[in-house]
Order: structure tokens, then C-alpha cells, then sequence
């Protein structure tokens, strides 16, 4: 089963989730792996009267397996039905510098 596929099992059956896309943007960064970096668009009714905060702290609880064994970077966009329904669209993600943030 791919990382992609245990992602989406785990945040489905732990928060079922009214919308989710999980897109793996690891072609667009710098440096090995093809499943290392992901961007999640995650609306629950579990984020309801959280911060932020604690919304990124529950995702990332249940995603500790794969950030532990390789997963990279996990764009978080979570929301609510009452806020998806005003934005409907998640940002785009920036471009990745690669190692060229670095040098100066």
C-alpha cells in the first residue's frame, strides 16, 4: 500500500472527513523520494471549536507513522464545513527552493 493510500485511510477513518484531497507534490522539491511531500485539503466536523493549532496537532498525531519513516513535509489546510463552504479552494503551494535558500 502506498504512503498515499495509508494517509487517506487513516485521516478518513479518524476524522470522516466531508472533503479530502491528498496530492503528493514530491516531484516539485528538491532531493530523492517520490512519496515524501504532501499537500493535504482536509474539511471535518472534528475541527469544529479548534484552533489552528490543535487541528495540525490532531493531523499530525495520526500521521506520526509516516513522519516517522520518511514522510517529509505535510502541507496542512483544515477546515471546517462552515469555513470550507465560504473559501472552497485551498492556497496553492509555493515553489520549492531547493537548496538555493541557503546560498547567499
Amino acid at each position: 500500500m502506498s504512503r498515499q493510500a495509508r494517509l487517506l485511510s487513516v485521516l478518513t477513518e479518524a476524522l470522516a472527513p466531508q472533503h479530502i484531497e491528498l496530492l503528493n507534490e514530491s516531484n516539485q522539491h528538491a532531493g530523492p523520494g517520490t512519496e515524501t511531500h504532501y499537500k493535504l485539503v482536509l474539511v471535518s466536523d472534528a475541527f469544529s471549536a479548534k484552533r489552528p493549532v490543535a487541528r495540525h496537532q490532531m493531523v499530525y498525531g495520526l500521521c506520526q507513522p509516516e513522519l516517522s519513516s520518511g514522510l517529509h513535509a505535510l502541507a496542512m489546510h483544515l477546515y471546517t464545513p462552515e469555513e470550507w463552504e465560504k473559501v472552497q479552494v485551498a492556497p496553492m503551494s509555493p515553489a520549492c527552493l531547493g537548496g538555493s535558500k541557503h546560498e547567499q
